[in-house]
């Protein structure tokens, strides 16, 4: 019994060193969210007060599921789909939505991640072309030729889904582990000192005021007030961890008895809260440096900031600061996207598995990556919403339904894609899992498998089992409205 469970092993992966899996860990928490999302949001939402808000967010909230999740892959050595099927035989079908998701989220992820890989590769050809792809053409006119060429968008769409195959098919220990031990520290290192050589720009202490200043008034106000602030901070902590999207069981089932989960439950949402706040010293800092307004989302990341690297700074030193940002952000987004193909990897082959079959990591991944290109189409062809009118290869589906009156979920697939997966799949799927631990299995299980690590034992338990059976629930129905609600679907 024993040489069949090593065997087991074996086939799925495990990882061969703590820091390894931490890494892998914090680089699916940290990717395009932490960049495009939590500064802006910090910074109209009460800097300061609205970083006070998402702490403690994430520690009564985010830190829990994180343990949940982490618990329930270690215990039953299994991904998502066959995991909640050994805990609990009523919420066997959850699993389903934490295989669903990251599948979806893919769809529009590695759409997002060429465009990175693009303006990455722009930037080099800027160092040594003086500027002269750059030359007379505005920021917002670059991205939207960009966006609308549908040979471009899915040539870099394939080239980033090829770099993710190759880092899966290798597995865990030789694939993910490996690349994530060098790509995480260098990620860190590279904000570091981007955010040190931001801050001597000429106005940059602007956008470190407009994110750390507090400003509790917002509370009180009309416009924004706690409950919309409350809501703002638990949807980006939720999304930045990679909750609810089975990565994090996934990845838990590939670790030994010798982890400390009651560790790593602190360290992966705090390495994660730290990057994506030195990420916003770098990103409005630089927008406020060279007078332009704060924003998020793409028009950040790919209007804005290149604007600053672009006209603001100019030159060679512009092209390689530019380079180097969206080599960052490259690292960030192939980090967590590796993750998400990771999730459906694994339910594959613990199907093979199950089946007595020899399991083919790198047939299943090449396959998988294969039906994901041809999903991606839409995100990739649709111009971000521009549609055919607007010069894109096909229309978004609020144009094709023929709506008159086009909520924010129908006016381009990946916001079609985005309120699927991150909008319900992924904050219903946590809900139900805290309901399980809350109310059905009891958090004891999870306090047992902690207590499986030699000399460690879950602390505040009551706590926890307070967390799972009221605070958590009651944050992510808050969440689930909040996300219905931006969607335009409530």
């Amino acid at each position: 019994m024993r040489k069949m469970s090593r065997e087991k092993d074996v086939a799925r992966g495990q990882w061969k060193s703590k820091f390894g899996f931490l890494m892998a860990a914090i680089g699916s928490a940290v990717g395009l969210g932490n960049l495009w999302g939590f500064p802006y949001k910090m910074g109209k939402s009460g800097g300061g007060a609205f970083l006070v808000v998402y702490l403690a967010v994430v520690l009564l909230v985010g830190v829990v599921i994180m343990l949940g999740e982490l618990a329930l892959g270690r215990k039953t050595g299994k991904g998502a789909v066959e995991a909640y099927q050994a805990l609990s035989k009523k919420f066997a079908w959850v699993g389903y939505l934490g295989v669903a998701s990251p599948f979806i989220i893919l769809a529009f992820y590695n759409v997002l991640g060429g465009m990175v890989l693009k303006y990455m590769v722009a930037f080099v050809e800027s160092m040594f072309s003086g500027g002269a792809n750059f030359a007379n053409i505005k920021s917002g006119a670059y991205f939207g030729e960009f966006i609308c060429s549908g040979s471009d968008m899915l040539l870099y769409l394939a080239i980033f889904q090829v770099l993710n195959i190759v880092v899966v098919m290798s597995g865990v220990e030789s694939g993910i582990e490996r690349f994530n031990k060098y790509a995480i520290p260098a990620l860190a290192i590279i904000l570091v000192g981007l955010a040190a050589y931001v801050y001597t720009f000429p106005g940059a202490e602007k956008g470190l005021d407009f994110m750390f200043k507090p400003n509790f008034a917002v509370f009180s106000d009309p416009e924004i007030g706690f409950f919309k602030v409350l809501k703002t901070a638990a949807g980006q902590m939720f999304f930045s961890l990679s909750l609810g999207m089975g990565v994090m069981i996934t990845y838990g089932s590939y670790l030994s008895k010798e982890q400390d989960l009651s560790r790593e439950m602190y360290i992966i949402p705090l390495a994660d809260t730290i990057i994506a706040v030195l990420a916003g010293m770098v990103v409005m800092p630089a927008c406020f440096a060279f007078g332009l307004a704060p924003a998020g989302g793409p028009s950040l990341l790919f209007v804005s900031l290149h604007e600053v690297f672009v006209t603001g700074m100019g030159g060679f030193s512009g092209s390689f600061v530019g380079f180097l940002f969206y080599f960052l952000v490259f690292l960030a987004a192939i980090s967590s996207s590796m993750s998400l193909l990771e999730v459906c990897v694994a339910y594959l082959l613990d199907r093979q598995i199950r089946k007595g079959k020899a399991p083919a990591r790198a047939t299943t991944t090449i396959v998988l990556a294969a039906v994901l290109f041809v999903v991606s189409f839409p995100v990739a062809l649709d111009g971000l919403g521009s549609n055919v009118a607007g010069g894109a290869a096909m229309n978004s589906p609020g144009v094709m339904m023929g709506l008159t009156k086009v909520p924010v979920a129908f006016d381009c697939w990946l916001d079609f894609y985005d309120m699927l997966s991150e909008g319900v799949m992924m904050p219903l799927g946590s809900l139900l899992m805290s309901v399980m631990f809350g109310w059905v299995v009891g958090t004891k299980v999870i306090a047992d498998e902690v207590a499986l690590t030699p000399g460690k034992k879950l602390r505040f338990e009551w706590l926890v089992d307070l967390c799972f059976k009221v605070i958590v629930p009651v944050i992510l129905v808050v969440v689930l409205l909040a996300q219905l609600q931006d969607f335009g679907l409530i």
